[in-house]
C-alpha cells in the first residue's frame, strides 16, 4: 500500500502542486476540500489511475469524499484491484 501511496502522492504533486511553492502535502492532506484538486483535476486524475493500474473507477465510486486523500484513493484503488 504504501508504494501505491508513494505513485498517487508523486502524481499529484507533480501535476496539482506549483513548483516553485514550498506547499507540501502527505498521504492524508486533504485534496479536494483543501483546494488542491478540483472537479475538473478529480477528472484527469481518475484517469490516470485507471490506466496506471488497469481498473476502471465506476462513477458512483469517484466522489469528492474518496478522492479527498491520498490515502483514501489508494483504498479505492486497491479494493477495485481486488475486484
Amino acid at each position: 500500500m504504501e508504494e501505491l501511496k508513494k505513485a498517487i502522492l508523486d502524481y499529484v504533486v507533480h501535476e496539482y502542486l506549483d513548483e516553485d511553492g514550498d506547499e507540501t502535502i502527505t498521504a492524508d492532506t486533504q485534496l479536494i476540500s483543501g483546494g488542491i484538486v478540483d472537479s475538473f483535476s478529480m477528472v484527469s486524475l481518475k484517469r490516470f489511475l485507471e490506466k496506471k493500474y488497469a481498473i476502471s473507477i465506476p462513477d458512483r465510486d469517484a466522489s469528492p469524499e474518496a478522492f479527498d486523500t491520498v490515502t483514501r484513493i489508494a483504498a479505492l484503488v486497491q479494493r477495485l484491484q481486488q475486484g
